[in-house]
């Protein structure tokens, strides 16, 4: 087998909140969830096989530690420029808008972001095509 890119690990305060946010506003659904003496895991992925979120919950993280932010982000895929300001809407009604819909010069496309509970950034985009 070819290497590939699997998954991105990244550290979380709230592990239930996280998982209720990405499977609301993403097509991540959780695939596994385990407890240890250290803290708790959650792996996140969409049905079709591709890479995994892994969200980590330590026991000393009681505050959000953002990773992907301000710039540094992940990207959602959508059908259409009214999907992305449906989300944009949704998130400016649950105050978790990070970027205003907004059209970018080729290759970039439509865009918005909305900051997860941990402030890390996810941004949703149409006519990107990667």
């Amino acid at each position: 087998m070819a290497p590939r890119l699997t998954h991105l690990a990244l550290p979380c305060h709230d592990l239930d909140a996280t998982i209720a946010w990405y499977e609301k506003y993403t097509p991540l659904r959780k695939t596994h969830h385990r407890q240890d003496p250290l803290g708790a895991v959650a792996w996140l992925s969409p049905e079709e096989l591709g890479i995994v979120l892994v969200f980590i919950q330590k026991n000393e993280t009681p505050k959000p530690v953002p990773i992907l932010a301000p710039l540094a982000h992940l990207g959602i895929s959508l059908d259409s420029t009214d999907q992305v300001d449906e989300i944009a809407t949704r998130g400016e009604n649950e105050g978790c808008l990070a970027w205003e819909p907004r059209q970018e010069s080729d290759p970039v496309g439509y865009i918005c972001a909305l900051s997860d509970p941990d402030g890390n950034l996810v941004e949703f985009s149409y006519g990107q095509e990667i």
